[in-house]
């Protein structure tokens, strides 16, 4: 897949489909050959049908959107592979995707640093497997359809900004996500979740969900209101989202600014993960 230096990493270039380089893919050992799974074109060109994809720690899902995000496929979901390798989790993907028909292009959050299509860290999916995977490019070979890849938070963020001010996503699931956006235009990825929260606890490991079901609903309430406040100080945000499959367990007196958002949004996100705007994103 062709890199674009004049973007900034982790901002999405489109995998188109190719073969399957001599020897396998880098990360990836020997996966099986493509599978043609959509055949023909599912929309006219200027009404593309969009293959959303969502992986997250807990679950892979995915669905078939419309230009207006307006689902006519899916939302189908599995749980992550216990062992959530690339081929495992492509297995899984592959899975879903069939019966949900025809699509034109492929959009893809990922739980990590992402840059050009490749992955770079995985920190929920428990493997080194993912690093320097080039998942976008795997995709495209064996949907035979154009895949754009980004952060998931990035991409629910997409699903729920209005393109005013300075607009925060976090997402609160298996781990803790994190984008940032100035009047809808997209900020280079920072993987917040790896930064320390307090003590020596990271936000995956004082947000996510193994410290919400080992100290309950209300403590963790605690912690969400605590990390509230510190990105209000670090990113004097005009408006914070907060999704991700635990966000319904947020129990707090909010202000205005402040807004529980639907994890529907992590697949939704992607048909604007097409969008013009975000193929200028760069110096």
């Amino acid at each position: 897949m062709k890199k674009d230096a004049a973007k900034p990493g982790g901002f999405p270039d489109t995998a188109v489909p190719t073969s399957a380089p001599e020897g396998g893919l880098d990360g990836a050992g020997e996966l099986p050959p493509p599978t043609p799974i959509v055949a023909g074109v599912a929309a006219k060109p200027d009404d593309p049908l969009t293959l959303a994809i969502d992986v997250g720690g807990t679950h892979l899902k995915a669905g078939v959107l419309n230009t207006a995000a307006v689902f006519v496929a899916g939302p189908s979901r599995i749980n992550t592979p216990d062992q959530a390798t690339p081929e495992a989790v492509i297995a899984g993907l592959i899975g879903i995707i069939g019966p949900l028909g025809a699509f034109d292009r492929v959009s893809m959050g990922f739980p990590g640093v992402v840059r050009h299509g490749r992955v770079y860290t995985a920190p929920n999916l428990g493997t080194q497997a993912w690093h320097g995977f080039p998942l976008a490019q795997e995709l495209a070979r064996r949907l035979g359809r154009p895949v754009r890849l980004l952060n998931d938070a990035s991409v629910q963020g997409l699903g729920v900004i209005t393109n005013t001010g300075l607009e925060c996503v976090i997402t609160l699931g298996t781990g803790f996500g994190f984008a940032l956006f100035d009047e809808g235009r997209l900020a280079p990825h920072i993987e917040l979740g790896q930064h320390i929260a307090r003590g020596k606890r990271t936000y995956d490991q004082y947000l996510g969900n193994a410290v919400l079901e080992r100290i309950g609903r209300k403590k963790w309430n605690r912690h969400v209101e605590r990390a509230i406040a510190a990105l209000e100080t670090l990113v004097t945000f005009d408006t914070l989202y907060i999704g991700g499959g635990n966000a319904k367990h947020v129990d707090l007196h909010l202000p205005k600014s402040v807004q529980i958002v639907s994890n529907q949004a992590g697949i939704t996100g992607g048909v604007r993960l097409w969008e013009k705007k975000l193929e200028e994103i760069g110096p």
